[in-house]
């Protein structure tokens, strides 16, 4: 049996409440609603807004399991320390490291689109000369403090949020009749045309499917929650933002944009929220929702770099990374792990250049199934860890999932569902496969090289040197 020694390295609790709220509100505020909802529209129509609704619910109930058991042990590991602890070493294990390629996958992506916007502003430089440079820029703020990080995610959420918060007032006021100039539609494009569903009910639940990929980084706010300065009180309140602004944010913004943009009308929906603005009447709004996505591109950046650096320092505290990744600086970052981090985003990111359709292609599809993956997991760790604590600690629960069992198994049903799906949709067959692949691979892994290693505390090391 090989024997990992227990390291004293600890986080920092840097991050204050309006951080972790932030974090978690900004966490699923990005690219994908603000472009990929009008091609959601555009397959569902006006149903749209119920596929948000089905998505989103499902998400929130997800987040509503993640918090119970973050509150009851707050760890930077989040997920994979409650896999581990409920399924067992080989759960935590996958769940970390897929989610650690995912991140790296994700960082990869959007250092690139970063620099394709770049580029296109500014021409006279190279678009790989773009990319590359902002991970750099990503990990000074990462690297000073966890506080630091903290406050730099705040102002790119906050960016996002007003955003969504301005387009929601705007909308209305349009839906009213109170802009100038703009004469409102009513409800006419919802109840006219082919009505509700004009191309059926099967692109609604399809387009659950894809949102619900797109809805990814809520978590991020367990995992920086651990960090802070009051775990238990943050993570509360994390979860019960994420809950009604999830909705408000989402549904509600959608809502917005069905009812004011005419059904089959494609040249609005490839910039919807930009579309929008335009037919209010307002200057620039395209230049101005190019730098809100911008913003949001260089928020997941931050936030994959924090969460991917301790992701991997989890999986080293438990023995299942080298050692060297769980050291920490004075400051209390684990360095080693955010270098590896980058490093690694920096290779995928070279494939995205050199081998964009077959490389790249392959990891991209490799990683793209692994959130649903990971809100597997998350369910089945909170359906054990809550029957264990009933029975051994029940006072631990401040934060309780509605209705346990029933609606942590319909969940599960649906996740699978939602899984299961991927192989018989076109576009998503090849992740399907690729993704339920690499997770046989890291399971393989953890069996040939790890399920042997066991970690000791500081006393039981001391004991151990005695009798050796």
């Amino acid at each position: 049996m090989t024997i990992v020694a227990y390291q004293p390295n600890e986080l920092k609790h840097g991050l204050k409440t309006r951080h972790v709220t932030m974090i978690s509100i900004g966490g699923v505020i990005g690219a994908g609603l603000f472009i990929g909802s009008g091609n959601i529209i555009d397959s569902a129509g006006p149903g749209a807004i119920l596929s948000y609704i089905i998505a989103g619910l499902m998400i929130v109930l997800i987040m509503r399991m993640l918090g119970e058991m973050a509150v009851v042990n707050p760890d930077s590991g989040s997920f994979s320390t409650y896999a581990h602890q409920a399924i067992g070493p080989w759960a935590g294990y996958t769940i970390g490291w897929l989610y650690w390629f995912n991140w790296v996958i994700i960082i990869a992506i959007e250092t690139t689109l970063l620099g394709t916007m770049i580029h296109d502003w500014f021409p006279a430089i190279p678009m790989w000369i773009a990319s590359l440079s902002f991970p750099i820029l990503m990990t000074l703020t990462n690297i000073y403090s966890v506080k630091a990080y903290g406050e730099f995610e705040y102002w790119l959420a906050f960016i996002k949020v007003a955003a969504i918060v301005i387009f929601l007032c705007l909308g209305a006021a349009m839906i009213f009749g109170f802009v100038p100039g703009f004469e409102s539609p009513g409800l006419s494009n919802i109840t006219g045309n082919d009505g509700f569903f004009p191309n059926g009910f099967l692109p609604v639940l399809l387009s659950v499917i894809f949102i619900t990929f797109s809805l990814s980084g809520s978590e991020v706010a367990a995992i920086a929650a651990g960090e802070s300065e009051n775990p238990e009180k943050n993570i509360i309140r994390a979860i019960n933002a994420v809950v009604w602004r999830l909705l408000l944010f989402f549904v509600g913004s959608v809502a917005v944009l069905v009812i004011l943009i005419p059904q089959g009308a494609e040249g609005l929906l490839k910039t919807p929220y930009a579309s929008v603005f335009n037919m209010a009447g307002l200057p620039g709004a395209g230049q101005v929702m190019n730098i809100v996505i911008f913003i949001s591109l260089l928020s997941v950046l931050n936030s994959g770099l924090y969460t991917s650096s301790r992701m991997l320092y989890s999986l080293s505290k438990k023995g299942d990374a080298p050692r060297i990744l769980s050291r920490v600086n004075k400051r209390g970052i684990p360095i080693w792990a955010l270098m590896a981090s980058v490093f690694f985003a920096y290779v995928c990111t070279t494939f995205k250049f050199v081998s964009p359709d077959k490389l790249f292609a392959f990891l991209a599809n490799s990683s793209g199934g692994v959130t649903m993956i990971m809100y597997i997991f998350i369910a089945f760790s909170h359906l054990f860890l809550r029957n264990k604590i009933e029975k051994e600690n029940p006072g631990t629960l401040k934060v309780k999932m509605w209705l346990f069992p029933y609606l942590t198994y319909a969940t599960i049903a649906l996740l699978f569902a939602i899984f299961v799906a991927q192989a018989f949709i076109d576009s998503m067959r090849l992740q399907f496969f690729l993704t339920s692949l690499l997770t046989i691979l890291v399971i393989g892994s953890y069996f040939l090289f790890y399920h042997k290693k066991e970690v000791i505390t500081p006393k039981q090391e001391e004991k151990l040197k005695k009798i050796l």
